[in-house]
């Protein structure tokens, strides 16, 4: 949260693929400003444990709120284009997860029972939305395997196989954590799995191309991923 929010003040627009903004959105330099303070207070909040409880709910709904008003202005793209889709469905899985994190840390203000009931079904919300986002994402690497597989790290042999492979575990992870079954399991694996991604292929592309905002953001996404992956296991472990 705090290399986007960087990013946002660093670049001072809103850029496709840096969530949760959409490029198209309103309000300019200002915006993006203002969006990247938030995360970045929001995300060292979590990081120092101050407020933590709030400002992970807070992240969710900003990142929710992002989704459901801006990225749908342009929903028939959203439901067509698997480029403006996975743009849109990313804030969506890392709404869920917030949401998750809200619910697994110190209650900041005891004597609010409403907030803190909010917090609990915003929780249970954001398991599902994080599952469905993944089977999303899944059943994507079977619908566009031909181009997702040139981006496979030209070393790896056989890369119809590792797209294929990945889109059939998003999908089971998903299920496994929507029906609580091995989800804790799932969701740890599916965290190594996009760490993997930063270490073998988002780390060398930025590596390479150091000034290119797209991958840098796209090594982000896939970070933050892992660490929301890492979330909803410690949620679902901490359930059972």
């Amino acid at each position: 949260m705090v290399g986007f929010g960087l990013q946002y003040i660093g670049y001072g627009q809103y850029l496709g693929g840096l969530p949760p903004v959409p490029p198209w959105a309103p309000g300019g330099a200002v915006g993006a400003y203002l969006t990247g303070v938030v995360l970045i207070v929001a995300g060292l909040s979590i990081i120092a444990n101050w407020k933590a409880r709030f400002s992970a709910a807070v992240l969710g709904l900003v990142f929710l709120f992002c989704v459901l008003l801006l990225h749908t202005w342009r929903l028939s793209s959203v439901i067509h284009s698997g480029n403006d889709r996975t743009r849109a469905l990313e804030p969506l899985a890392l709404a869920g997860a917030a949401f998750m994190l809200a619910a697994t840390l110190a209650v900041d203000w005891p004597n609010s029972r409403g907030w803190n009931a909010a917090v609990e079904w915003l929780s249970k919300l954001g398991r599902w939305i994080f599952a469905g986002s993944m089977v999303i994402f899944g059943v994507q690497h079977f619908m566009y395997a031909g181009f997702i597989a040139t981006l496979v790290t030209p070393w790896i042999p056989g890369h119809l196989f590792w797209v294929y492979l990945t889109g059939v575990g998003m999908i089971v992870a998903g299920l496994c954590i929507a029906i609580k079954k091995f989800g804790g399991l799932a969701a740890t694996w599916l965290g190594i799995m996009f760490l993997l991604w930063v270490i073998v292929l988002h780390g060398p592309r930025v590596a390479a191309q150091p000034r290119n905002a797209d991958e840098l953001s796209s090594l982000l996404v896939a970070l933050a991923m892992g660490g929301a992956s890492f979330v909803v296991a410690r949620s679902l472990y901490k359930d059972n």
